[in-house]
């Protein structure tokens, strides 16, 4: 079985659209000029997702101080997104992928295996998008509740 191949360092981030914490949709593409971070995850209110949703929620005025958009993408649709953030209280937006086209566009839809059972799937990785819309660092092997204080740490660098 073989590793996704996500998009590289210095490449052009992907556009798509998504929600924003208030419903309103919205285009990565609009984000210009400020870097946005974009977390792929399986599945809404699943332990790991809400450990790490959870996470990014708990340190939002983090990001939001740096003017950072956090965006969690996910297969899920919208109405599914709706219930996860307003269960967990999320201040940030998600995107629907029910078709996959982004994780594709990401390089992060790949063949998985659980409970040997093997099957295609979102896998669990996160892109820091600089200001100019490229791809300033991959993250391929994610600790859910860990994950925001690194890519906050990294922030420090890129601005």
């Amino acid at each position: 079985m073989s590793e996704p191949q996500p998009i590289a360092i210095g490449e052009t981030a992907p556009t798509f659209t998504f929600r924003d914490a208030a419903g309103r949709e919205r285009n990565t593409a609009d984000l210009a000029g400020n870097p946005h971070v974009v977390y792929f995850y399986p599945k809404d209110d699943t332990p790991g997702c809400t450990r790490e949703a959870c996470a990014f929620r708990d340190a939002a005025e983090v990001f939001s101080d740096r003017k950072v958009e956090i965006i969690g993408v996910s297969p899920d649709n919208d109405a599914s997104h709706d219930k996860f953030r307003q269960k967990h209280n999320l201040p940030f937006g998600l995107a629907a992928d029910t078709g996959n086209r982004i994780a594709k566009a990401y390089g992060v839809w790949g063949p998985k295996k659980f409970m040997g059972r093997e099957y295609e799937g979102v896998h669990r990785i996160t892109f820091l998008v600089d200001s100019g819309g490229k791809i300033a660092k991959v993250y391929p092997k994610v600790k859910p509740e860990e994950h925001p204080a690194e890519i906050a740490a990294d922030l420090e660098k890129l601005t």
